[in-house]
């Protein structure tokens, strides 16, 4: 590869697109971002945020691109036409099917991502339920990756694991074998492989390069982590809408809620939960949260024992669908309220750091913060009193780490 080539990184998170371009030092060229006009469940909605984005693009930078990666939520399930065209709206990664749990508890004789009630199988058999099963189902980055290459035939790893690809042995479960609807799930590629190159069709629309490789990515959590270049000691916590947190582990681990990556030629674990930043935006908007911040103080505690989540439902710490928010008693000051879902944030953390401890991985040195909360210096203060270990915070957007497997998969 040239050492002028140029790639680009595709982020699909909860709330909208994030593209970056890196040159092959890893140093960050471009950046820019749209928010979803409609929302997470309109996939015509990621294409025109993409649209928006591709062609904003420099034509200087556009003309030394080679490959691109596209990450995505881990979760978010589209039943697509066998060309590709969506049969109706996506089921967002936090809709818990939990009617299916008998069905999900008979396919799984263990637990992993796909066994829990928060994985995809649920949204699957809800999807079939609907349109049938000449469908193909495809999580949020396939689908995408599909688009480019006008070929929804495969799907990448990581980004199946929440419907039950095993990466340790690169296999679906023993009993999908007699499913019905196998058939509708996609081939298997491993992250930072290839998965074929931009149809003619896009690369005129879009003016880009007609040979620009389709790198097969990774999630939208994990491109978060890689964006931090973390070492064996760093724990990794994405502040978006959700808390997610990763670390690198010698081997996988095994637990509700727990999903187990390749990346990179490592293993990475972690969990989701369904809280997170979005909650914030339930009371209050940004500008108010920066200045109610500044009124905090972030070293004594409110002795309010908030649960933050935005409905009701629960991954990670805990697997339990029928969790219920403890948003009461909301104090009458704005700040102190503000301070309470902070703090209750920062404890769902911290006990997901504690249950990877539990669960083999060693705890980390420090934790290196991505994501819109990251920002927030009063959240960082409050979560290291809540978990007791120094926090770095990192500004490289998550589209900088899925350009990086761009990269490496062109080496």
């Amino acid at each position: 590869m040239l050492n002028n080539s140029l790639v680009l990184g595709i982020d699909l998170g909860t709330s909208g697109v994030r593209i970056a371009i890196i040159n092959t030092k890893k140093k960050l060229l471009f950046t820019s971002s749209k928010t979803y006009s409609q929302g997470l469940e309109i996939s015509e909605d990621w294409i025109n945020s993409l649209k928006t984005l591709l062609k904003e693009i420099p034509k200087v930078l556009k003309e030394k691109l080679v490959a691109c990666s596209v990450a995505g939520t881990s979760g978010t399930l589209l039943a697509c036409k066998k060309n590709g065209a969506a049969a109706g709206k996506a089921l967002p990664y936090f809709l818990a099917c939990s009617e299916y749990s008998y069905e999900i508890k008979k396919l799984f004789t263990k637990e992993c991502a796909g066994s829990s009630i928060s994985g995809s199988v649920g949204r699957a058999l809800k999807l079939l339920a609907l349109y049938g099963d000449e469908i193909m189902l495809r999580h949020q980055a396939d689908w995408i990756s599909g688009w480019l290459m006008n070929n929804w035939e495969y799907g990448e790893e990581g980004n199946n694991i929440r419907m039950g690809w095993e990466i340790s042995n690169s296999s679906w479960p023993k009993d999908f074998q007699n499913l019905k609807w196998l058939k509708c799930l996609p081939k298997i590629i491993p992250s930072g492989q290839i998965m074929g190159t931009i149809c003619s069709e896009k690369a005129n629309e879009l003016n880009l390069p007609k040979n620009l490789q389709v790198i097969a990515g990774t999630t939208d959590s994990n491109a978060g982590v890689l964006a931090t270049f973390p070492n064996k000691n760093d724990g990794v916590t994405i502040l978006g809408s959700t808390i997610v947190i990763k670390k690198f582990v010698n081997k996988t681990l095994s637990g509700k809620g727990i999903s187990n990556h390749k990346l990179l030629g490592n293993w990475l674990s972690g969990g989701a939960s369904n809280a997170g930043g979005a909650i914030l935006l339930d009371f209050f908007n940004l500008e108010y949260i920066k200045e109610l911040s500044k009124q905090i103080n972030p070293n004594k505690s409110t002795g309010l024992n908030l649960l933050p989540l935005s409905s009701k439902g629960e991954r990670f710490p805990i697997d339990d669908p029928n969790l219920q928010p403890k948003l009461e008693p909301r104090p009458i000051s704005d700040s102190l309220y503000l301070h309470a879902l902070l703090e209750g944030l920062a404890r769902i953390e911290a006990r997901g750091w504690q249950k990877l401890n539990e669960l083999g991985a060693d705890l980390p040195k420090q934790i290196i913060t991505v994501g819109g909360g990251a920002k927030n210096i009063t959240w960082k203060k409050i979560r290291e009193r809540e978990i007791g270990i120094p926090i770095k915070i990192c500004n490289r957007p998550p589209a900088a780490g899925v350009a990086s497997i761009a990269l490496q998969g062109l080496l």
